[in-house]
C-alpha cells in the first residue's frame, strides 16, 4: 500500500506521527466509453460557454453559481487562504461507545500506520481504546475538506473512518410516517421472528458472499478476448407460488429458508437448537445477496428499520 496523507493523532498532550492508507478499494470492472462501431474510445475537451475556446487545465478554476446564473470565482489561491486548523493533524475531540454512533454517518475508512519512534504510543491508544469498548470522536482535514472521523481498532490496527455532518443526512420526509400506521397482528409479528430467527448467523461472514455480477461481467469479457460467441444465461428465478396475501408470505418464507439451510447443518445448528423449543431445529446455509443489475448505479442508503410506532407530528 502507499500513503496517502501524513500528520499525527493528538489527544491530550500526546501526539503520534502516523501515516495513513486508504482501507478499501473498488473492485468494480472499469469499462471506457467507446465508438461501438470501431472501439475508439471517447474524449471530453473542457471548453468555456462565454467564447467557445479551449481551456487547458491549469487556466481552470471553480466557481459558485447564484441563483440568477452569475458564478463567484474561486481560485486556489483564494482557497489556499481558509482556515484549516486540523490540516495535519487528527484531534481527538473525545470518546463514546461505537453503538452511540448509528452507520449512516460513516463515510470513508483509512489505516492509520505508526511513523518511525512513534509505535509505543500508537500501541498505548490502540490498547486504550480496545479496552475501553469507546471510540474517538475527532477532526481531520484531507483533500482540502475538514470532516468529523472516529478512531476505532480493527484486526489490531488504528482505523480513521470519516464521519458524516449532521446537515449532510437528510431527514426521511415519507408520507406514510405522517399516515396512520396499519395494525401488524400478533401471528404476523411472530412469524417475522421465526424468518429471522431462521436466517440468523452469530457472526457476519463477508467471505461467503461473492459480487455475482462482477464475476458474470469479468467471465464476459474473457469469452469476448479468447473470441467465443456468449450467450445469456437462463434466469436462476425457480418458480414461485404466488402469495394472496402478507401471512402466507411469511409462511412460504420461513418454510423456503428453512429448505435451503437444510443440506449444509452442522454442530452450529445442533448448537443453537438446544437454546429453542422442540420442534424450532433449523439449518445453516449461505444467504443469497442480492446483486446490482446497473453497473453505474448509485450507491443507495442502508434501507430504515420498519417503524412500529406513529411518530409524533412535526418530530
Amino acid at each position: 500500500m502507499r500513503a496517502m496523507w501524513k500528520g499525527a493523532v493528538s489527544f491530550g498532550m500526546v501526539t503520534i506521527p502516523i501515516h495513513l492508507y486508504a482501507a478499501t478499494e473498488n473492485k468494480n470492472v472499469t469499462l471506457r466509453q467507446v465508438h461501438e462501431s470501431d472501439g475508439g474510445r471517447i474524449k471530453y475537451k473542457r471548453f468555456c460557454t462565454a467564447d467557445g475556446e479551449e481551456v487547458p487545465y491549469g487556466e481552470i478554476a471553480k466557481g459558485y453559481e447564484l441563483s440568477d446564473g452569475q458564478m463567484v470565482v474561486l481560485t486556489d489561491s483564494d482557497l489556499s487562504e481558509l482556515p484549516l486548523p486540523s490540516s495535519q493533524s487528527i484531534d481527538v475531540l473525545e470518546f463514546v461507545p461505537l453503538e452511540a454512533i448509528d452507520p449512516i454517518y460513516f463515510d470513508r475508512s483509512y489505516y492509520l500506520e505508526p511513523q518511525k519512534a512513534a509505535t509505543k504510543p500508537y500501541v498505548l491508544l490502540r490498547d486504550s481504546l480496545h479496552k475501553s469498548g469507546h471510540v474517538a470522536i475527532a477532526k481531520v482535514a484531507l483533500r482540502q475538506r475538514e470532516s468529523l472521523a472516529l478512531l476505532r481498532v480493527y484486526n489490531d490496527v488504528l482505523v480513521l473512518t470519516t464521519v458524516l455532518w449532521p446537515d449532510e443526512v437528510r431527514t426521511p420526509d415519507f408520507p406514510f410516517l405522517s399516515e396512520e400506521t396499519p395494525q401488524v397482528r400478533a401471528q404476523e409479528m411472530t412469524m417475522a421472528g421465526s424468518l429471522i430467527e431462521s436466517l440468523s448467523e452469530p457472526v457476519f461472514e463477508p467471505s461467503k458472499y461473492q459480487d455475482s455480477y462482477r464475476e458474470a461481467l469479468e467471465s464476459l469479457i474473457q469469452s469476448k478476448i479468447a473470441g467465443k460467441k456468449t450467450t445469456t444465461p437462463p434466469s436462476a428465478k425457480e418458480d414461485e407460488e404466488e402469495v394472496s396475501d402478507l401471512m402466507s408470505a411469511l409462511r412460504a418464507s420461513v418454510s423456503a429458508a428453512k429448505k435451503t439451510r437444510e443440506p449444509s447443518g452442522s454442530g452450529k445448528t445442533a448448537a443453537k437448537g438446544t437454546k429453542k423449543a422442540a420442534g424450532s431445529t433449523r439449518g445453516k446455509a449461505a444467504a443469497t445477496d442480492e446483486q446490482a443489475t446497473d453497473e453505474q448505479a448509485e450507491e443507495k442508503p442502508a434501507e430504515k428499520r420498519t417503524r412500529t410506532r406513529r411518530p409524533a407530528k412535526g418530530a
